[in-house]
């Protein structure tokens, strides 16, 4: 079988006028009331504090309020787009997703495809089960002699490495009639990244696309041929990015996040997509791309300085995608498109350390952002990682400094900008209260519409009342556990600046419980600013007291928050009351049935 183009890297054609006008004024849409939004509220809380006498401190804590509260304006009025597009309905989709819906999932011939799956000391069993799972979905829709599945090992282990080479000869001799190589590198240079570029450069030329999978990745073999006939039926495409759905673990903090995610991820990855168009960005995994531009566009570079900022780029996916768009070519992202999965943290302490490595490398990307010939959209993707790491220590200046405030001068004029402007009522003080709990309340608020509005979806959640009784739990649980984990990033962020490297060493994917020693060990200092709140609270009352207390309650009982969620008996029991269900539960696709029987039955 001859590629249909592996070797050639010819440049498509550019969007058209008319395509570039459209494109334009979404972004329009998108900006322009994000910032009278953001304006509204600057201008309510100079209102506040003008209506009477307050010093320099108050004045200098509306500022990270408000830079804080943009930001929040932005996210959600995204969201409030892609609410539209769900109105829309079949109206607001995209070219490439209807041809993406329209395809038969079957081989023709016209290509050739790698299945990637980058590895790096991981659990050998469990990714060798994943990876027996996707070849049995393939051999169930016939002939697979135009893909081939490489893992591709950094491993440095020998132990571990043994174990792979064992595992990869035992796929070898069940699968003789689909192609499956493993290959381990000597050197590890540029992790994830520079493994995959390896690759192509031993090999590329034998591949027209390349699907790249994480080690935690499962991918249903109708949904491989899905992509790839939707590359083959879309020449100006380099990359189709889908939406991997979190699935498959049992603590329950991982049944929360996973039912969080799939009841509020929708709008906003519709949303995103209404403003990027074909400018889109690329996540790292669950991907398919085209291998000669990206052979010969997404090399990256290493950033001048040392680590933190310096070196090897750690988030380098989203460069990647920004390099192949600023070659011409298009960048999409399916956000319907059903038949790929992910693991994700089943606890907060292995959350937080993940958070930890992509907080820095998206503070990295400052040093990518000054890149000539990048996409507009490619330069907000960017600045967007970058500012939802930045803006978490903004949020905790204006809450710290505020809560001081109230314990440092006496009442009432320590209340400050909210709890001084809400306790005494006012006009401007109730319109930003009631702009504050707008924004904070309606993206919960119009995604539920959104899964009750249709009847597939509802049931996929267990129903109506299963829908509104995990959703509300899962909202108390937010606000407790959010500050935990914001107050932990901001400390990320700060450390990073400061030139503190995180590393980027072997993930925890596994189900594992929390001791108390282990909590207590990393949540001492969010009990203390827990404490420190619950002071101003008490100080403070009326409406600050309001505002403030899950703030306060989550920080000082984060320990036990952190042990009772990473409890598989819990997880299994919040099942059984039919608490967060998703469809991924109520109707399970045979690749999640068969990769949950073959952990059972090695356990």
């Amino acid at each position: 079988m001859t590629p249909i183009g592996s070797t050639l890297d010819t440049r498509p054609a550019p969007l058209s006028l008319p395509e570039l006008r459209r494109l334009n004024l979404r972004r329009l849409a998108l900006v322009l009331p994000s910032l009278g939004l953001a304006a509204t509220v600057l201008g309510l809380g100079g209102a506040v504090l003008a209506a009477r006498p307050h010093g320099w401190v108050d004045w200098a804590l509306l500022v990270p309020f408000s830079l804080a509260m943009g930001w929040e304006c932005f996210i959600v009025w995204q969201l409030v787009l892609g609410f539209v597009q769900w109105l829309r309905g079949p109206a607001g989709r995209s070219p490439i997703e209807n041809t993406a819906d329209a395809v038969e999932p079957v081989a023709t011939g016209r290509s050739r495809t790698a299945l990637l799956v980058p590895i790096y000391e991981e659990d050998v069993a469990a990714v060798f089960l994943g990876v027996r799972v996707m070849l049995q979905s393939l051999a169930r829709l016939g002939t697979c002699d135009d893909i081939e599945l490489h893992v591709l090992s950094d491993t440095r282990d020998l132990a571990v490495a043994a174990a792979e080479e064992a595992a990869t000869a035992a796929v070898r001799a069940d699968f003789p009639g689909i192609g499956f190589a493993y290959r381990r590198r000597v050197s590890n240079a540029g992790r994830k990244a520079g493994n995959i570029a390896d690759f192509l450069d031993r090999q590329g030329t034998g591949f027209d696309f390349a699907i790249v999978l994480d080690a935690d990745s499962l991918m249903s073999g109708s949904a491989i041929r899905r992509l790839i006939r939707t590359m083959e039926e879309s020449p100006r495409v380099g990359l189709l990015q889908t939406v991997s759905y979190a699935a498959g673990r049992g603590t329950l903090f991982a049944r929360i996040q996973q039912f969080a995610v799939r009841l509020y991820a929708p709008l906003a990855l519709r949303g995103l997509h209404f403003w990027q168009g074909p400018e889109g960005s690329y996540w790292g995994h669950n991907a398919i791309f085209r291998v000669a531009p990206f052979r010969a566009h997404c090399r990256l570079p290493v950033l001048p300085g040392q680590p933190p900022l310096g070196g090897e780029i750690l988030c380098h996916d989203i460069v990647e995608g920004a390099m192949l768009a600023r070659a011409g070519w298009e960048v999409h992202l399916l956000p319907d498109f059903e038949g790929t999965w992910e693991e994700m943290p089943t606890n907060t302490l292995d959350l937080l350390g993940r958070e930890r490595r992509w907080c820095q490398g998206n503070l990295q990307h400052m040093r990518v952002l000054p890149w000539p010939g990048l996409k507009p959209a490619s330069r907000a993707h960017l600045g967007l990682g970058i500012g939802g790491y930045l803006v978490v220590p903004v949020w905790w200046a204006f809450v710290l400094g505020g809560a001081l405030r109230v314990l440092l001068v006496p009442a009432p004029e320590g209340y400050g900008l909210l709890a001084y402007g809400l306790t005494e009522g006012g006009a401007a003080a109730t319109a930003l209260l009631s702009l504050t709990l707008v924004l904070t309340i309606l993206p919960r608020l119009l995604n539920v519409v959104c899964a009750l509005a249709r009847r597939s979806v509802r049931l996929g959640f267990g129903g109506a009342r299963r829908l509104l009784i995990g959703a509300a739990v899962e909202q108390i649980f937010a606000l407790l556990l959010n500050p935990v984990l914001s107050i932990t990033t901001a400390g990320s962020v700060l450390a990073i600046l400061a030139g503190r490297n995180a590393g980027w060493g072997r993930q925890v994917r596994s189900d594992r419980q929390i001791t108390v020693l282990e909590a207590a060990r990393h949540h001492g200092l969010q009990i203390g600013f827990g404490l420190l709140l619950c002071g101003a609270v008490a100080v403070g009352g009326g409406w600050y007291a309001l505002w403030m207390a899950p703030t306060a309650l989550g920080l000082c009982i984060s320990p036990w928050l952190t042990v009772l969620s990473s409890r598989q008996d819990l997880g299994r029991a919040s099942q059984r009351l039919g608490l967060f269900i998703t469809q991924d539960d109520v109707h399970a696709a045979p690749e999640l049935v068969a990769l949950q029987e073959a952990r059972a039955l090695g356990a």
